[in-house]
């Protein structure tokens, strides 16, 4: 028996990258998964490559709509009854990182996904979890909402410290509620988001990162504690990444 056998999830952001190695690694360990995203044509190659025993569904959202965020929650109780788990890892960056050349659009932009889009996911999940007194939530941010360095950037550091405030400031407010709340603080990872540095990163690079499945098992793992056990925030980083 697998450990989170009877359970179901929704991945937002689980087209690609992180999202799509913690869809796989939920569903390995029996969970009912779904992923969410905003490109219909990503989410349905993620669904026919993904193999295993337990089939994963898909719906288009735009968590930036808060309409869009709504319906794929009712969508959820409508396939699969409930939401137990859910992964908040829809996110971006932009090439024009530096406060001098970044737009004020793009600024909206980075922070109306990254971190808003977040908030509304949390926002329509939360009453169901609170009448069943029991729910865990994931957040993926990034050593970058712990850390203000330059390779995140302006925008994204920013929507990233954001995420860590949110999830541990929820954590504390619905833990009387039974639910759980872990902000998941990944290093450099190889997903497609590396397509927006603003320099080209070499597959050596690529090679000695962290690879999705491998934020994918910590986040199956914590979701299989017992309910009496919170991680309210973890950290996972390539070996050679200095934390600092």
């Amino acid at each position: 028996m697998n450990k989170l056998d009877g359970k179901t999830g929704v991945v937002v952001g689980g087209g690609t990258g992180i999202g799509l190695g913690c869809a796989r690694a939920l569903a390995e360990s029996g969970c009912q998964v779904a992923i969410a995203g905003r490109r219909e044509h990503v989410l349905k190659q993620a669904v026919e490559q993904s193999g295993g025993t337990s089939p994963i569904r898909y719906h288009v959202v735009d968590t930036a709509s808060r309409e869009s965020v709504q319906t794929l929650f009712a969508w959820m109780r409508q396939e699969l009854g409930q939401t137990d788990i859910m992964v908040n890892s829809a996110a971006i960056n932009i090439v024009d990182r530096t406060m001098s050349r970044m737009k004020p659009e793009q600024w909206d932009q980075v922070l109306q996904i990254n971190t808003t889009g977040v908030y509304n996911c949390m926002q329509a999940v939360l009453p169901e979890m609170r009448e069943r007194q029991d729910g865990v939530m994931f957040n993926i941010g990034s050593i970058a909402g712990k850390r203000a360095g330059e390779l995140g950037g302006v925008a994204y550091n920013a929507s990233k410290f954001a995420v860590t405030a949110l999830g541990i400031t929820v954590g504390n407010e619905d833990g009387c509620h039974g639910i759980r709340v872990t902000t998941v603080q990944p290093g450099e990872v190889n997903t497609p988001i590396l397509e927006q540095r603003p320099e080209p990163v070499s597959d050596e690079r690529r090679a000695a990162m962290l690879q999705p499945e491998d934020v994918g098992q910590v986040v199956a793992m914590i979701a299989s504690l017992p309910a009496r056990a919170h991680i309210p925030e973890v950290i996972i980083k390539p070996l050679k990444q200095k934390f600092a």
